[in-house]
C-alpha cells in the first residue's frame, strides 16, 4: 500500500484502475511530488474524490485498500482545508459523515409515493394463497417472484438528483415522514455521490436502516456502564438513533443500511431484481440474498433455507419478503388501502422459551378495553429480556387454564410482541390459585361489560376513568392525528394530575403562563406547547375525525367518511343507511359512529372543538375535485390499463361518488374493463347483461 499512498486522485491526468468487485472503474491519480503545485481547492476536490472511493470499497465492497489510520489522516486533512475555505462547501463531502453537534429539529416531508406496509403471513398455506391470488389477478400471465430477506430495522426513503443524495425521509405515517438527511449522511454504506453515469436524473430508493448485532451489543454495554436504560433490540436502537437531533452522535452509532426498492419515472428495467442489481452498480448496498423464483417449491426452498441460516447474518431479520418482479405487473395488481397486492411478508416462526408466571396485572386502554398482562421470571427471547407478556383476553386465560406459579411457554408474535402460548402442566407441583378474570375496572372500579361477539371486556366509564381519558388525549395529540408538538404521554399525565385537562377540548383553553409554572417546564417549553396546539387548528378534517377516537374509525375509514359527508354536521346527522352505503363502512362501524354521536358528552366535546377553531369540513381544494357523477353506482374493475393504474381508477370512482366492488353481481352498475379482462368475469357480465366500459368511455363519462 505504500506505493498507493504516493498517489492521489486528480481529474484529467494519468489514469490507473482498480477492480471494484462490480466493474472496473477508472480513477485518476498523480504522483505525490505534484502535491506542492496544487492549490487548496484542487486538493479539497481530489481528497473528496479519493475518500468517496475508499469509503465505497470499505463499506460496500468489503475490500479496503488503505488502513484506517491513513483514511483518518486524509479525512482530517480535508476537514482542515474545508474549514479554511468555507466558500467551497459541498453538502456531499465525505466530511459530512462525521456529523455535527448542532441540534436540529426535523421537518416533515410528504412522500411522492406513499410508503405502505406489507401484509404479514406466518404459514406456507398463506404463501400458497398469495401465489394463487397473483396468478388469478394476472389472469394466467407468467410471473416471477423475487424473494428477499426482511430486515428488522427502520424504513427510509432516499431521493437522488443528478447522482447526489438530496433527501432522506423516514416512513412516518406512510404519507409523510421526518426529514433525517443530515443523520443519514453519516451512514457510510449510503452513497452521497453515485458511481457511473447511467442512473436516472431523479429517482427514489427505499431500504432499511439497521444496527448490526455487534454494534448493538457494544452500545448496550456502554449504556449499562453509564447506568442508562438499555435498548430492547437492534430495531429500536436504530430507530432511536436515527431520530437523534445530534448527527455527531448518530455517526458514532455506526448504523448500516440495505436498499431494496427503486422508484422513479425512467428506471432502467421492468424487473425489480434487475433494477436492484443496477443500483448496486451505482454504489448502493443491496443484499446479495435475493432470488427470482417461478414456482411455489422454489419459494419454499428459499424460505426453509433462510429460516435457519439467517441466524448467522450480521443484522437482525424477521422474515422473507415476496415481491412480483415485473413493475408492469405490480401496477396491474395495484394496492389496497394499507398494502400492495403484489407483495407479502412471510414472518419466521417465533422463538419459544419456558419461564414462570408470577402474577397477572390489568391495563385499561383508551377505548376502555381491559388487557391482562402476565408478569414473568425474566427470560431471554430473540435477543431481548422478556419480563411481561400479553394474555389478550379472558378467553385466552380460560383456554390455557392458567394458575399462578405455572411454567409457561412464551413466544414473540412476529418476534416483537411476547405472548404466552402454552403451559407445561407436567411441571405443576406447587402452584397457586387458578386465575380468574377481574369483574371491575382496576382504575375506577366500574363493573366491566362484554359486548356480544367480542372477546374483550370493557370499562364503560369513558368520561371518568383516568386511563381512558388520558388515552383519548394521547391519541388526539399523536402524530397521525392532531400532531401537537411538545406534548407526550408524560406531559398529558402531568396536566391531568394538575387538573388542567379532563378532555381534548381542554387543551385549547391552556395558557403559557399556566404551563410555565409546572415542574420541568419553563417559558420556552410552554410557548412551544401553545404554538403546537394553535397549529393543530390547521389539521385537515379527516385527521380531526380520526383524532376523536371513535371505535373502529381508523385513518382509512376517517378519510372515507370525510369524503362522503364533507363536514362534521352531516356526519352527526347520518343515518345507519347513509353510513353503510359508504364504501368499506359496514354495520359495525356505522353503529359505532351513531352511538358516538348520540352521547351528549361527545356532542358537547365536538361542539367545543368546533368553537376552538378546529377544521370541521373538507377544504375547498378537496371539494373541487368531488362530483356526484357516479353517485349510487357500484363498479367492478378488471383487466390491465394503459392510461391509469387500477388504484388511480378506484380513486377516481370514489372521487366521483361511485363505489368500488370486488365481484360481479346483479347490483353491479358497469364494469370498467382494460386489456385481458378475465374470461370468467366476461362470461358472468354477459350472462347478467351488465355493461362493459373501456378506459376512454369511462374518462369521458367522468369529464
Amino acid at each position: 500500500m505504500a506505493e498507493e499512498n504516493d498517489y492521489f486522485c486528480e481529474r484529467n491526468n494519468k489514469k490507473r484502475f482498480f477492480e471494484t468487485g462490480i466493474k472496473r472503474k477508472y480513477i485518476n491519480f498523480v504522483p505525490q511530488k505534484k502535491l506542492k503545485n496544487m492549490t487548496d481547492i484542487e486538493r479539497i476536490d481530489s481528497l473528496r474524490e479519493e475518500l468517496h472511493l475508499h469509503n465505497y470499497k470499505y463499506y460496500i465492497l468489503n475490500s479496503p485498500e488503505i488502513s484506517d489510520m491513513e483514511f483518518d489522516r486524509m479525512m482530517r486533512e480535508l476537514q482542515e482545508l474545508e474549514k479554511k475555505h468555507p466558500e467551497h462547501f459541498d453538502k456531499t463531502s465525505p466530511t459530512i459523515r462525521v456529523g455535527s453537534d448542532i441540534n436540529k429539529n426535523f421537518i416533515q416531508v410528504v412522500h411522492k409515493y406513499p410508503m405502505l406496509s406489507l401484509a404479514n403471513t406466518y404459514s406456507e398455506t398463506d404463501v400458497t394463497d398469495f401465489y394463487e391470488r397473483i396468478r388469478k389477478g394476472l389472469e394466467g400471465e407468467d410471473f416471477e417472484v423475487c424473494c428477499e430477506m426482511k430486515y428488522d430495522g427502520t424504513s427510509i426513503s432516499l431521493t437522488y438528483e443528478h447522482g447526489k443524495l438530496i433527501r432522506a425521509v423516514t416512513r412516518g405515517d406512510g404519507e409523510k415522514g421526518d426529514d433525517v438527511t443530515d443523520n443519514v449522511k453519516t451512514i457510510r454504506s449510503i452513497p452521497l455521490i453515485l458511481h457511473g453515469n447511467d442512473y436516472p436524473d431523479n429517482f427514489e430508493i427505499r431500504g432499511e436502516i439497521l444496527m448490526p448485532w455487534t454494534v448493538f451489543e457494544e452500545l448496550n454495554k456502554e449504556r449499562e456502564k453509564n447506568e442508562e436504560p438499555l435498548f430492547a433490540n437492534p430495531r429500536n436502537a436504530a430507530s432511536g438513533t436515527l431520530k437523534l437531533q445530534n448527527s455527531a452522535i448518530v455517526a458514532s452509532r455506526k448504523l448500516d443500511a440495505y436498499l431494496y426498492y427503486l422508484l422513479g419515472e425512467n428506471l432502467p428495467n421492468d424487473g425489480h431484481y434487475e433494477n436492484l442489481k443496477q443500483a448496486e452498480q451505482w454504489g448502493f448496498k443491496v443484499s446479495n440474498i435475493m432470488r427470482k423464483c417461478k414456482t411455489l417449491q422454489e419459494i419454499f426452498d428459499f424460505i426453509n433455507y433462510w429460516n435457519t441460516e439467517r441466524k448467522n447474518l450480521p443484522v437482525a431479520t424477521d422474515g422473507i419478503v415476496l415481491k412480483i418482479n415485473s413493475l408492469r405487473q405490480q401496477r396491474s395488481l395495484g394496492l389496497t388501502a394499507k398494502s400492495p397486492r403484489w407483495a407479502i411478508a412471510y414472518k419466521f416462526q417465533a422463538e419459544r422459551a419456558l419461564t414462570r408466571l408470577n402474577s397477572i396485572s390489568y391495563q385499561v386502554g383508551r377505548t376502555g378495553a381491559i388487557t391482562p398482562v402476565a408478569n414473568l421470571d425474566p427470560i431471554q427471547l430473540s435477543g431481548t429480556i422478556v419480563k411481561r407478556a400479553s394474555l389478550h383476553n379472558a378467553d385466552i386465560i380460560e383456554g390455557l387454564d392458567l394458575h399462578i406459579g405455572d411454567m409457561v411457554y412464551v413466544e414473540k408474535g412476529g418476534e416483537i410482541i411476547p405472548k404466552i402460548t402454552g403451559v407445561d402442566k407436567d411441571a405443576r407441583i406447587l402452584i397457586g390459585e387458578k386465575i380468574k378474570f377481574i369483574t371491575h375496572c382496576p382504575e375506577c372500579g366500574s363493573k366491566l361489560i362484554r359486548y356480544e361477539g367480542e372477546a374483550a371486556h370493557y370499562c364503560p366509564n369513558e368520561t371518568a376513568c383516568p386511563p381512558q381519558i388520558k388515552g383519548k388525549i394521547e391519541h388526539f395529540i399523536s402524530r397521525r392525528a392532531m400532531n401537537i408538538d411538545g406534548l407526550g404521554p408524560e406531559t398529558v399525565d402531568q396536566f391531568y394530575q394538575e387538573g388542567f385537562i379532563k378532555n381534548t377540548a381542554d387543551l385549547y383553553k391552556l395558557e403559557a403562563s399556566q404551563i410555565s409554572k409546572l415542574e420541568r417546564m419553563g417559558n420556552k417549553s410552554a410557548e412551544n406547547i401553545i404554538r403546537g396546539i394553535e397549529n393543530s387548528k390547521n389539521i385537515p378534517f379527516e385527521r380531526v375525525l380520526f383524532a376523536l377516537g371513535i371505535r373502529f374509525v381508523g385513518e382509512t375509514v376517517a378519510k372515507k367518511l370525510a369524503r362522503a359527508f364533507k363536514n362534521m354536521d352531516n356526519l352527526e346527522q347520518a343515518t345507519l343507511d347513509d353510513l353503510i352505503h359508504v364504501d368499506e363502512i359496514g354495520e359495525k362501524i356505522a353503529r359505532s359512529i351513531i352511538l358516538y354521536f348520540t352521547d351528549e358528552e361527545n356532542k358537547k366535546l365536538v361542539y367545543r372543538l368546533k368553537e376552538a377553531g378546529l377544521t370541521m369540513q373538507l377544504s375547498q381544494e378537496d371539494l373541487q375535485g368531488q362530483t356526484d357523477k357516479l353517485q349510487g353506482k357500484s363498479i367492478v374493475i378488471s383487466g390491465v390499463f394503459s392510461h391509469h393504474s387500477r388504484d388511480e381508477y378506484k380513486a377516481l370512482i370514489e372521487q366521483n361518488g361511485g363505489k368500488n366492488v370486488g365481484s360481479i353481481s346483479a347490483k353491479t352498475s358497469f364494469i370498467l374493463a382494460g386489456n385481458n379482462m378475465g374470461p370468467s368475469k366476461l362470461e358472468k357480465a354477459q350472462k347478467l347483461g351488465i355493461k362493459i366500459m373501456n378506459e376512454d368511455e369511462f374518462l369521458t363519462l367522468i369529464e
